[in-house]
């Protein structure tokens, strides 16, 4: 399982950031006053860095997944952030409900689209400047203090699981901040999961639990004693698209 953690732009990458910092303001390209867009990446204490020995996963069974719930992607805005008072609408997705339908026999199943973790991940093999990237612990971000806008990354995404933000925004929240000009995804709700003292799930999981339908599992994909670890021995699970070989940290039971 490889790594491919490029939390450091290269050189390169940093000649190309001081080269087009001048477009990207001609741009227009903003934050909300008072918010600084902080990396991610130094999300969790000093004393606490992230570590390689956890990769961060999720589990997702259909078969529970109802095609008229959406209480997974309501706890996802609220919790980041998504809907504010001043705008309550918004193109951003971090999570999406979408049905699947085989043609041939008329087989529905719904089921929660988000950025997929993956181990290799497209989006950050073509960001120019180092803004998407991988922690040693499988959870991919955005850096919006080097994000030019650029929207390669939503490109290669074959989940379609990045937005990019059109608006100046306010009413944000602390832990998740967002930027004009820039582009964002579904973060596993990392500021739970660095919780000191107290992991959380991210809020989709918890929501479908509080709803009844336990369709989610989220937790340590290398912690063998975990109940994802558990679940994913137990039962058949699938990639969406295994075939391009991105190992994501996202699967999917009776698709």
């Amino acid at each position: 399982m490889t790594e491919n953690d490029k939390s450091t732009p290269s050189p390169g990458r940093r000649k190309f950031l001081g080269t087009t910092a001048a477009a990207v303001a001609v741009a227009g390209f903003s934050v909300v006053s008072g918010v600084r867009l902080v990396s991610l990446a130094e999300a969790k204490p000093a004393d606490q860095p992230v570590s390689n020995k956890k990769r961060w996963g999720m589990l997702v069974d259909t078969s529970k997944c109802s095609s008229g719930c959406d209480a997974c992607v309501t706890a996802c805005n609220t919790e980041n952030g998504l809907y504010t008072t001043d705008h309550p609408k918004t193109d951003a997705q971090w999570i999406r409900k979408i049905d699947l339908r085989n043609k041939a026999t008329g087989w529905t199943v719904s089921l929660p689209m988000l950025c997929q973790h993956c181990a290799n991940p497209p989006c950050v093999d073509v960001c120019p400047t180092g803004a998407s990237f991988k922690r040693p612990d499988g959870i991919v971000l955005v850096d919006k203090h080097i994000c030019i806008g650029c929207r390669y990354c939503m490109m290669a995404c074959p989940y379609k699981a990045r937005s990019f933000i059109h608006e100046a925004l306010d009413q944000q929240v602390e832990y998740a901040p967002r930027g004009k000009g820039t582009v964002e995804s579904c973060t596993f709700c990392v500021q739970r999961v660095d919780e000191v003292g107290k992991r959380r799930d991210p809020a989709c999981v918890e929501a479908c639990n509080a709803e009844g339908h336990k369709a989610m599992y989220f937790g340590d994909l290398k912690d063998a004693n975990s109940e994802i670890s558990q679940q994913l021995k137990k039962y058949q699970s699938k990639e969406i698209r295994a075939d391009l070989n991105l190992d994501t940290g996202v699967r999917y039971r009776g698709i």
